[in-house]
């Protein structure tokens, strides 16, 4: 079993919890954090005694998505070649990519159960999931559009298949939030629990009853489901990854992030 800096790794019989744990810093997806994911993933792929998987996040919040320190230390690494610096760009937006296709293309089931925060990238994460659950206040935003960026890990390619095109357009386009109800309506998660505890037993309960199917007849269900989905996604994620190569260099991110940070409101050029 890997050992991690920011996922918690627990085997219970043939399901595995992963749960996110950066609870001092609201669970924000650090570098290690991509990494990590994939190397656990592919132990969970490779390991036959796990059946299903259940990701949560520790402390009082699922996840605030990345880590701003990390796109400071990407910024960093920008030179005066244009070219260059857009293929870092693709080149490290691919990177992280692989870290969600890795929950995408797991074999086994992936659930997730979400309370407190799950914001930006970590809508991204609970997207390329098989199911997910969620408390009644939980906090959902897809909050790229407010740092004057497209989301570009995951959510634009695969949330119209949850939640209908017109409902992902308002979403992406507004970057407002809502709550567990409003997830619920909309298809988004499948149930609401009460608490953070209640959700937990509840998903555990869920992922025990799957565990306990053939593995072999729910590992067929699944590459079906998702063949059939769409196989366009991955056409989408080198698009957006392309796109984002140039358009990361705007002006208008250095300025979503400065008003970001002093929480004053960003005044974008035409």
């Amino acid at each position: 079993m890997p050992e991690c800096q920011t996922l918690l790794v627990e085997q219970l019989g043939k399901i595995v919890h992963v749960q996110i744990n950066r609870p001092d810093k609201v669970n924000a997806m650090n570098a290690a954090f991509w990494d990590e994911v994939i190397e656990v993933f592919d132990w969970i792929d490779q390991t036959d005694a796990v059946r299903v998987v259940v990701i949560s996040g520790a402390g009082k919040h699922f996840s605030a998505g990345i880590d701003l320190t990390l796109l400071a230390q990407a910024a960093n690494q920008m030179t005066a070649d244009i070219g260059r610096n857009a293929e870092l760009i693709r080149r490290n937006i691919l990177r992280l990519q692989a870290s969600f296709n890795a929950i995408d293309h797991c074999r086994k089931p992936v659930i997730a159960a979400i309370h407190g925060y799950c914001i930006g990238g970590a809508i991204d994460l609970v997207s390329a999931c098989d199911m997910r659950y969620a408390t009644e206040d939980a906090h959902f935003s897809i909050k790229e559009i407010d740092m004057g960026m497209a989301a570009d890990v995951g959510t634009l390619q695969r949330l119209p298949h949850l939640i209908g095109d017109g409902m992902m357009r308002e979403l992406a386009y507004t970057g407002r939030a809502f709550d567990g109800v409003e997830a619920a309506r909309i298809g988004l998660v499948n149930r609401l629990y009460a608490s953070p505890a209640t959700l937990l037993a509840g998903v555990m309960s869920l992922a025990g009853e799957i565990a306990a199917k053939s593995p072999l007849a729910v590992r067929g269900t699944k590459e079906m489901i998702r063949y059939a989905r769409d196989h366009s996604v991955d056409d989408g994620l080198n698009y957006i990854a392309s796109w984002n190569a140039a358009m990361l260099q705007s002006d208008d991110l250095k300025i979503a992030m400065t008003a970001h940070m002093t929480k004053k409101t960003a005044d974008f050029a035409d």
